[in-house]
């Protein structure tokens, strides 16, 4: 039952929840899950105002955001989702910033899983040994998007491609390797820390998939008074104590 219930919470997108008075709604990439969890306590603790989190993949937030769902602030795990909203003049352009850096990591199941030598002699079909490669949604979250450029890039896409198995969002795919359901997955650096039933490794090449970057913004049309002090905490000393001492690159 234990095994099932972490898997639901991994699998599980939040519903957007309408903020309430005093309070700042927050949509956000999974992978930020721990580190934003914690910095919202502390903020409230300091502050007294509330911040609603809701964790999902990044392409499934900006596509409420376009829906019209209600969040006040949007985090995203890549820069091409922050990219779309702005576009569409969905988030406050003025209000955006570069929070975060992250890497890329090859996992394994278990605390003791055996180092893998990345290059484009990798026989990782071999290595699945009938299992399937867990990776976020490759054509749309972000972590997925990531694992696949890099992949492609060190020649090993097209002999793994139909052994992988796509999840709604990275934590998901996490989940799937520390459970035993996958021996192998492409999750970020910060993931893996945040998971004692897994390893890393191997990492990608920072040169094999674009720069991970953790866009900040306000969402248009939000009269949310807490917007601008919370963003301004994202980038605070304190904040940058929790995401860096949780393995995140803190660019602010």
């Amino acid at each position: 039952m234990r095994r099932v219930r972490r898997l639901l919470m991994a699998m599980a997108i939040a519903m957007p929840v309408p903020a309430m008075a005093d309070s700042v709604l927050v949509f956000a990439a999974a992978s930020l899950r721990d580190a934003l969890t914690e910095i919202a306590d502390t903020y409230r603790a300091e502050t007294g105002h509330e911040v609603i989190l809701s964790f999902a993949g990044s392409s499934a937030l900006a596509r409420q955001i376009q829906n019209g769902a209600p969040a006040d602030l949007f985090l995203s795990a890549n820069l091409d989702w922050m990219d779309a909203l702005e576009n569409d003049g969905l988030i406050d352009s003025d209000s955006r910033r570069a929070l975060l850096g992250n890497a890329l990591v090859l996992i394994g199941s278990g605390a003791d899983a055996a180092p893998v030598d990345l290059s484009p002699d990798t026989d990782l079909p071999g290595l699945l040994s009938g299992g399937r490669l867990a990776m976020a949604l490759v054509e749309a979250v972000p972590a997925g998007i990531y694992g696949k450029a890099a992949l492609t890039s060190l020649g090993l896409w097209d002999g793994v491609e139909d052994h992988v198995v796509q999840t709604d969002n990275v934590r998901a795919a996490l989940a799937l390797v520390a459970l035993g359901e996958a021996p192998f997955g492409v999750v970020y650096a910060t993931d893996a820390a945040a998971e004692p039933d897994v390893s890393v490794v191997a990492t990608f090449p920072a040169d094999s998939h674009p720069a991970i970057v953790y866009p900040a913004a306000a969402v248009a049309g939000s009269d949310n008074a807490l917007n601008g002090p919370f963003l301004d905490y994202l980038a605070s000393a304190k904040a940058a104590e929790v995401f860096g001492r949780m393995g995140f690159e803190v660019l602010e």
